[in-house]
């Protein structure tokens, strides 16, 4: 059985290799994060730490996330990137931010949220009034 870590990982090379994947990448810290929103015109990062249930939860989420929307899907651990937590003003886990032309435009902090509800959240791009 492959661990959340390896999955992550994964994740992350390739992202190296195409241009919009189909599944969530891995941001290791800012920096990447960083050059992933600049890379793309639209990234969904979701801010997550390890043993967080909902955070687990929500994975099968951004796969779906990533396959139904033309948003590149990144997860990032502020943990690994303490500076992110200000930067950001992460208060829990998970945290869903929404880029667009490197513009941070919206942010979801509600907990678990549905493949409907995330996807929507995306569509929007910052469009309608957040919650």
């Amino acid at each position: 059985m492959t661990d959340d870590t390896t999955l992550r990982e994964e994740s992350a090379r390739d992202a190296s290799e195409g241009d919009d994947p189909d599944h969530p990448v891995e941001a290791t810290d800012g920096e990447e994060l960083d050059r992933l929103v600049a890379e793309h015109d639209l990234v969904l990062a979701e801010f997550y730490t390890k043993g967080c249930a909902l955070c687990q939860a929500i994975e099968p989420v951004l796969g779906n996330v990533a396959r139904a929307t033309d948003a590149t899907v990144v997860t990032v651990n502020p943990g690994d990137d303490l500076d992110l937590v200000d930067r950001f003003d992460v208060r829990s886990v998970p945290t869903l931010l929404l880029f667009e032309d490197g513009d941070l435009v919206d942010r979801m902090a509600e907990g678990f949220q549905r493949t409907e509800a995330v996807v929507d959240f995306v569509e929007r791009r910052g469009d309608a009034a957040s919650s």
